[in-house]
């Protein structure tokens, strides 16, 4: 490298490096340090504080004010933050708490330690709320003395000042007022449900200690105290009702533990529900994990080892089915409280907890715990085992699911498919062809402009008992859906019609009873799995004649060759001819065994033609989707052999059977 690359014409010298002192990193990217979508989060920095005086046991009252001028104060009845000199630093602890990135009462773990278990360890908390704040005053209330401070952007503005408590005023405690620069949030405002959830949860996780919300402008409060704990809290969160009664428990390491520290442990309240939206939350020491954590797995672990413990002993598992710990965990609600000597979060606002302890922590608590409860209550064990199976048997015909064939990202058309020119979809056909001879001659006859030919090999599946997941899984279904350009549904599914590549599905297929057997199954394909096509008047089916008539010349008339769908056609063409003066025997009969019969100029002019064709539009006619839905389960259900034959009994008689 030539030294004149590094000429400070360049403009990277010693002086570029800048070094940010105090808390000019949090000013500078705060997205690094907090949530920047609102100040909620600095607050609840504030609110954590207070929370952990009242887990240590010296405060039952944590207080919320949302003042008329934005500002939030939060004061609880603690120990107060020290306000005198730190030994080493030499300035007062409450000045260096709010003013120093790594400065804290939770770093000091041993004996003796201000608290054993903390939120607040990764000893950015409260100065991020000071440097994200315009204003900031703290109050502390301790040793018969209240001490104040102020701060403005993280600095100090009016320095510590000492008084002696007043006759009744309170004899402990910390007050802290903020006032969260808007500049630094994309909006000012605090999402109030997302406040009160917060405070709420805190009560929950604080059994005896109340918390309560004021509004200011509105001087509404809202004040939260559960004596149930956990429990109460989950029964009145649920949307749905639980299978069986909440299963709830505790468990906490003793001294002479030798894999965790004295006092570690959980306390935990679980449900399963059959249906509604499921609860999950977890907490470390009272802060809210929103995305989980080890600890979350720990439980999941323990939930799982039971039951599938518990399904092995009284051999419940049907045979084929392998239970996982999703099956299990699919339907379960649960509130989670754990407590960790030294937590490991990720990011600094704490969402997940890391420690990779905590998994065996709280499993080594839930398991046993699970396990003697389902012993000792075997018919909610044999609840849950079932809701773990259903669950299981879901997942596992899920995985089975055949996806569409997809080529660069797009599902490839059929190679058999011959398509129309047009992409106007108000004109375009496709018909769907029984056998390829028949479609050889559809090929040849059909307006190449708009009409399209797919030609299906063979009887189509009956599926009217298939999991729609499964349906790809047959060649003739899987390329019928890519070439209409629509998916399977339900009648109740929001469908996207937009991808349909023709206005007119047309079935065509032989007018003997073998033709009539395919038409009835892919009529059933439609109604079953593509019921909005139906409903939106796309579904046809054409009708090609059983017979032919050459008619000799008859005086002016020239001769012709006369189509007749079926034997009352035939007869009313004959008996026209017979009219006309044709004499009997002098014109011949032709019956179409099948379409392949036909030649292409034949089944244009029968079939395909729009002038002359005979198209029949599906409907539902005067029954509505379920009560079409029993009549086609009886005619095509697997199980419904006694239906079938009961049907044709009582209207047998009415069936006229082509030999």
């Amino acid at each position: 490298m030539s030294s004149s690359s590094l000429s400070p014409s360049s403009g990277y010298s010693e002086g570029s490096i800048k070094v940010l002192k105090g808390l000019e990193p949090v000013k500078q990217r705060p997205g690094m340090y907090t949530r920047t979508d609102n100040p909620l989060h600095v607050i609840q920095e504030v609110i954590d504080n207070a929370a952990d005086e009242a887990l240590a046991g010296f405060g039952k009252k944590i207080r919320v004010t949302l003042h008329a001028d934005g500002s939030v104060s939060v004061e609880d009845d603690g120990r107060g933050i020290p306000y005198g000199l730190h030994p080493e630093e030499k300035a007062p602890v409450v000045e260096l708490v709010f003013t120093r990135l790594h400065a804290g009462g939770k770093f000091d773990k041993g004996q003796g330690g201000a608290y054993s278990f903390s939120g607040g360890l990764h000893g950015v908390g409260v100065s991020v709320t000071n440097a994200l704040s315009r204003r900031l005053e703290v109050t502390s209330h301790r040793e018969g003395q209240c001490a104040r401070i102020v701060f403005a952007g993280g600095d100090v503005v009016e320095p510590l000042t000492l008084r002696p408590l007043e006759p009744g005023e309170r004899k402990q405690g910390t007050a802290v007022r903020a006032w969260p620069d808007a500049k630094y949030f994309e909006s000012a405002a605090l999402p109030a449900a997302e406040l009160v959830h917060l405070l709420r949860s805190k009560a929950v996780l604080m059994p005896g200690v109340s918390v309560s919300l004021t509004h200011e402008k509105t001087r509404d409060t809202q004040t939260w105290q559960y004596k149930g704990g956990l429990r109460d809290y989950l029964e009145q969160t649920l949307t749905a009702d639980a299978v069986i009664p909440v299963f709830e428990g505790e468990g906490y390491a003793g001294k002479d533990d030798g894999s965790f520290a004295d006092g570690e442990g959980a306390q935990w309240a679980v449900a399963f529900t059959e249906d509604g939206a499921t609860v999950r939350e977890s907490y470390v020491n009272l802060i809210p994990t929103t995305a989980g954590g080890t600890h979350d797995s720990g439980l999941r672990d323990g939930l799982f080892q039971a039951i599938k413990g518990f399904i092995e002993l009284h051999a419940l598992l049907p045979k084929g089915v392998k239970l996982m710990p999703e099956d299990v965990f699919a339907r379960a609600s649960y509130v989670l409280s754990a407590k960790v000597l030294d937590p490991q979060f990720q990011g600094q606002i704490k969402e997940r907890l890391n420690s990779r302890d905590a998994v065996r922590l709280v499993s080594s608590f839930v398991r046993p715990a699970l396990e003697l409860w389902l012993n000792q209550h075997v018919d909610y064990g044999r609840k849950l085992a079932e809701l773990a199976i259903k669950a299981a048997q879901t997942r596992q015909r899920a995985g089975q699911k055949v996806e569409k064939r997809k080529g660069s990202g797009v599902a490839v058309l059929p190679g058999k498919l011959t398509d129309c020119e047009s992409r106007d979809i108000a004109d375009n056909e496709v018909f769907l062809v029984e056998g390829d001879s028949a479609g050889g001659s559809a090929k040849m006859g059909r307006d190449k402009e708009t009409q399209a030919v797919l030609p299906l090999r063979g009887k189509v599946l009956n599926t009217w008992e298939v999991e729609r997941d499964r349906l790809f899984a047959n060649t003739e279904i899987h390329d019928i859906s890519v070439a209409i350009g629509v998916d399977p549904h339900g009648p109740a599914d929001e469908v996207d019609l937009s991808g349909l590549r023709y206005g007119k599905i047309c079935i065509l297929s032989d007018a003997d009873v073998d033709g009539s057997h395919i038409q009835v199954l892919l009529l059933t394909l439609f109604f079953r799995h593509f019921p909005r096509l139906i409903e939106a008047g796309h579904v046809f089916v054409a009708r090609p004649p059983l017979f032919r008539v050459d008619a000799p010349a008859r005086g002016k008339k020239p001769a012709a060759k006369l189509y007749a769908l079926d034997e009352g056609e035939l007869t009313a063409i004959l008996d026209k001819l017979r009219k006309d003066g044709v004499p009997e025997g002098k014109w011949t009969i032709g019956r179409f065994k099948g379409l392949g019969e036909m030649n292409a100029e034949q089944l244009w002019e029968t079939t395909l033609n729009p002038d002359t064709r005979r198209l029949l539009p599906v409907r539902l006619g005067r029954f509505d989707f379920v009560q079409t839905t029993a009549e086609m389960t009886k005619l095509m259900g697997k199980g419904e052999a006694a239906s079938r034959r009961e049907l044709m009994e009582l209207h047998g008689d009415a069936v006229e059977v082509d030999i």
